[in-house]
């Protein structure tokens, strides 16, 4: 699938922490046939150690992991092929940044839920380094992505399935456009 400017398509399946940006992330690229990469492999050690240690990271933590996304983004795009990563992309400034190395030709599924369902599910992963307590900061750091070009919202209180082909066909309603 492409855009209607006959550039790959290259997606950002952002949230917060527990949305579920990984599994849905995996399965629409599946579904779409590109490269997925997980945006949290992306990270500094010195981010992990961070939030692993429950200190939310800052807009300078955050700089040099968004660059090497979009250096990824770029990179797909660059050699033909449609890519996926999962990022929290919490603020304008950041989705900003993503779309300026994906050379303005970048969409964002952005995975809405409550705080309620947001923390069942955070506390129920096991071995992910990100802690729930992180996940009010998060929440108050997110710059909620309503009127952004390029944007799907998609909720979460459903099966991975059905989150994964609302996400997809989402999608497809504004390419078409």
């Amino acid at each position: 699938m492409q855009d209607n400017q006959d550039t790959p398509l290259a997606i950002i399946v952002m949230g917060v922490s527990g949305s579920g940006k990984s599994s849905i992330g995996e399965g629409v690229a599946a579904r779409l046939g590109i490269h997925f990469i997980e945006g949290d492999a992306l990270h500094p050690a010195a981010n992990v150690e961070k939030m692993s240690k429950g200190i939310p990271l800052t807009d300078e933590d955050r700089w040099p992991w968004l660059e090497k996304i979009g250096q990824e983004i770029a990179a797909s795009l660059a050699k033909g092929e449609g890519i996926a990563v999962s990022c929290s992309a919490l603020k304008r400034t950041y989705r900003e940044r993503l779309r300026a190395s994906a050379g303005g030709h970048l969409y964002f599924i952005y995975l809405h839920g409550s705080k309620e369902l947001l923390t069942k599910r955070m506390g129920e992963r096991k071995g992910h380094f990100m802690p729930a307590s992180l996940l009010e900061s998060q929440l108050q750091t997110l710059e909620v992505p309503t009127g952004e070009p390029g944007v799907v919202t998609v909720d979460i209180d459903d099966t991975v399935a059905a989150i994964v082909d609302a996400s997809v066909r989402n999608l497809q309603a504004i390419l078409s456009n």
